[in-house]
């Protein structure tokens, strides 16, 4: 009966991921109102000590904060008065038109059917009140847009949207748009329909490889996806990975890019409690972190020097307590 007991507490162990030492976070933001959910960061070029991580705050009452890296909000950087902003990309140096580029930030804003776009980092609207898409299909909240990552060609130097929904088909799941210069704002057209969908929950977590050309997005129940991410490359998938290696929801994803096809792709294991590391040429998993985060959504991460606090890179996680985790990148991947 002993050895029964403490083979069940070993296992109730190893299915939180509390066998794993934990990471402790380098800052704790302030909290958000509601729901934290996704961040994305900008590194500001000219002084990276002033670059900015932002973060949804999921909720009818929603925002868009902006963080310094000290944890603390900006009050004149933070968008108020969102309708439920589910995920949030930057991007750099965006025409406007053909003599004016634009860092920007991208969200979806989920109970307006849309997509928001701003300048970053004065916060200008650029698309004139919002995007609508989905707006084909409207039954079983097909129209209700979640996740959201940018990819912007080393090809063409053309903008995209990629787009996931709330609910949708099994196939052509996510839209693709391209972001066309309008002048002093910038317009969306469609440029491709892809994507499979188990139909198992939702797609949610999206993120891309600019680098090496691949759109990765978490069929949540299911496998990571991945597909070529110029729109022309066709629709093939070219790999469903990882599923033996989460215990149930696949979340945040992101590409810590450290050059010359050298870096890794990190997932939230949402239920574990932990983030799963694979590598970003091969999709092989590597190995798991515990950074003491609960049912982690969304996670981002930056690979170079921003202050003295990150020297080796930025990694940030939502943390189930209105508040986003960061650390020093080097602490997690024993890097530097």
């Amino acid at each position: 009966m002993k050895k029964l007991l403490i083979a069940i507490i070993a296992l109730s162990f190893s299915a939180c991921g509390t066998q794993l030492p934990e990471i402790k976070p380098d800052v704790i933001t302030a909290s958000t109102l509601h729901d934290t959910d996704d961040p994305a960061i900008w590194v500001n070029k000219e002084n990276t000590e002033e670059s900015i991580v932002f973060g949804t705050d999921k909720d009818t009452d929603g925002a868009i904060y902006a963080f310094n890296l000290d944890g603390k909000i900006i009050e004149e950087k933070t968008l108020r008065g969102m309708k439920r902003p589910n995920n949030v990309d930057v991007a750099y140096g965006v025409k406007l038109n053909d003599s004016v580029t634009t860092d920007i930030l991208m969200f979806t804003e989920r109970e307006r059917e849309q997509i928001r776009l701003f300048s970053v980092p004065d916060m200008k609207p650029l698309d004139q009140g919002g995007f609508k898409v989905f707006q084909e299909k409207r039954e079983n909240e097909w129209n209700l847009p979640m996740g959201i990552s940018i990819y912007k060609s080393p090809k063409t130097n053309k903008t995209y949207a990629i787009v996931g929904r709330k609910n949708g088909p099994k196939t052509n799941y996510l839209h693709q748009f391209e972001l066309v210069p309008a002048g002093d704002h910038i317009t969306f057209k469609l440029v491709r329909e892809f994507g499979n969908f188990s139909g198992e929950k939702e797609i949610e977590a999206i993120a891309v490889d600019e680098e090496l050309g691949y759109i990765y997005y978490a069929d949540e129940k299911v496998c990571i996806r991945k597909y070529e991410a110029e729109p022309d490359a066709g629709n093939e998938e070219l790999a469903c990975f990882g599923a033996e290696k989460f215990n149930r929801d696949i979340e945040g994803i992101a590409i810590a890019n450290n050059g010359k096809e050298k870096g890794y792709i990190v997932a939230s294991d949402q239920q574990e409690g932990t983030f799963n590391f694979f590598d970003r040429k091969t999709n092989e998993f590597l190995f798991a972190k515990n950074l003491g985060t609960t049912e982690t959504d969304g996670c981002e991460v930056y690979t170079g020097y921003l202050n003295e606090k990150f020297p080796n890179g930025l990694f940030v996680a939502m943390n189930d307590n209105k508040n986003f985790y960061f650390y020093d990148l080097s602490k997690i991947t024993g890097t530097n």
